[in-house]
This record gives C-alpha cells, structure tokens and sequence, in this order.
C-alpha cells in the first residue's frame, strides 16, 4: 500500500478524547487532526514524537489530516486501524501469507451474528476460512502485544472464530503487527489476562493465530514476514 500523497511532518502535542490530536506542523502552526485509533496507543503517543500527517481529498471535512505514523525508538509504526484490513487483503491476494497460500476470492465485511461481521472471508476452492485482523502497534523489547487495552469485543470475535470451526470453516485471527523492530508476538497477559486466556483456548480448538509484520515507511506500508507467535 502507498501512500496517495507525500505525507506531512509534524510534532505530536497531545492525544486526546480517542480519535483526536493535536499537533504542530513544520512552520509551527497548530493543527488539530483525526486519530484513527480506538486503542490505548501505549508507548505510541509520546508528547513530542515526530509524526506523519495525511491530507483528506474531501475539502469539506472537519479535520482536514488525519495522523497516519508515528516515530518510535528510531522507526515509524503505523497507527492508522483503518488501513489494516487492506493491507492483510493486498497481502492475500498477492500470496504472501504463506500459512494460507493463494485464494480464489476474498470477501470483506463478512457477517457471521446479529452482533458482528468478521473482517474477511476467504474462498480457497470448496474450503471457506474466517479472518478477523488486529492492528498491532504495541512492542516492547522486540516482543510485539496485542491488545493495548481490555478488549470485550475483540473476546467476542475469538468466541465467533472458534464457533465457525467448530462447523467445520477455517477461521483465523491475523495480528498485524505495524513496526520494524517486533521479532515476536504474544498476547498481552498483563493488560488483558482474559483475552490472552481466550486466545490459548480457541488456538486450542483449531483457530489458526498468525501474525506478521509490516514494513513502515513514509512512502507506503507493507505486510513483509512472519513473526513466531508464543500463547
């Protein structure tokens, strides 16, 4: 995935209220942009950390950027959730999760109960397989973790995943993990004893836990290797 347009500098003032930020651009002008996170952003949303902006096409929006990467230790983690499901899609479709291989059709949005959809559905011949993908930007010490806060929701989307294999489909949750230092995944235990509990169960059953990292870069991001997962 790349970027539509050169992203724009600025320095991190605070974030704020989940889904806003302020910042200072370049020539010190304040701008208040959109935060495209619903996350902790633990160690991600340091006062004074560089950061890189995108401008909307609609000129009508109220915040006209919205805060795309953030610099951590020296390297760029990407922190906008919005992005995730494609760049796991475009890393589908070009074959390059090897755990899955290549797929006939990919199906977003899918909806498996009256209270959720799962993010992708995946046709591989006669065999049907759920993804539901989370964006990793928390790591400390090579070790990247997920989730950044308690996650109820993400609980249910586990609880889904282990009934759809129980009927029979594949089902697997996809960690996208957006920085270049992580070397291994595990569950955040400290923050979320109980997801962390659920995933061992449902991995268990049969749910596949896959995750991978992305490289970050302020031209474009892109879903690169796999990374050992510890439960």
């Amino acid at each position: 995935m790349q970027f539509e347009q050169p992203l724009i500098p600025a320095i991190l003032v605070r974030r704020y209220k989940r889904f806003l930020a302020d910042v200072t651009l370049a020539d010190g002008t304040p701008l208040t942009v959109h935060c495209p996170n619903s996350g902790s952003m633990l160690g991600c949303a340091a006062p004074g950390s560089r950061v890189l902006l995108s401008r909307a096409a609609n000129p009508r929006r109220k915040y006209a950027c919205t805060w795309e990467l953030v610099e951590v230790n020296g390297g760029w983690v990407g922190i906008n959730t919005a992005r995730t499901n494609h760049l796991v899609h475009e890393a589908l479709a070009a074959g390059r999760i090897v755990e899955i291989g290549p797929v006939d059709e990919i199906r977003a949005e899918v909806k498996v109960s009256d209270r959720s959809r799962l993010d992708l559905l995946l046709r591989q011949g006669e065999r049907l397989t759920y993804v539901e993908i989370k964006n990793c930007t928390l790591a400390e010490d090579g070790v990247a973790m997920f989730p950044d806060a308690v996650t109820s929701r993400g609980a249910r989307h586990l609880e889904e995943l282990a009934a759809l294999r129980r009927d029979g489909f594949g089902a697997v949750i996809f960690f996208c993990v957006q920085r270049g230092d992580a070397e291994v995944f595990t569950p955040a235990a400290r923050i979320d004893p109980r997801y962390a509990a659920i995933l061992a169960r449902v991995a268990a059953l049969g749910v596949r836990v896959l995750a991978y990292r992305a490289e970050v870069r302020p031209e474009g991001v892109r879903v690169v290797a796999g990374l050992p997962v510890r439960l």
